[in-house]
């Protein structure tokens, strides 16, 4: 779901465009889609761990 995200950001795609094409497909929730907090959460956590890695490295 996250490559999924971000291949949609990097398109230009809106947060709200991106949460109504992605689907959960693993735990309690599958089949369902996610919240837009939930799409704007996950690039930005994603980014983050990305700073942190090429800062360590």
């Amino acid at each position: 779901m996250l490559s999924m995200a971000l291949h949609l950001r990097d398109n230009g795609h809106s947060l709200r465009d991106i949460a109504a094409r992605l689907v959960i497909n693993k735990g309690k929730k599958k089949g369902q889609r996610p919240s837009p907090t939930t799409v704007m959460r996950l690039p930005r956590d994603h980014d983050q761990l990305s700073a942190v890695a090429t800062e360590n490295a």
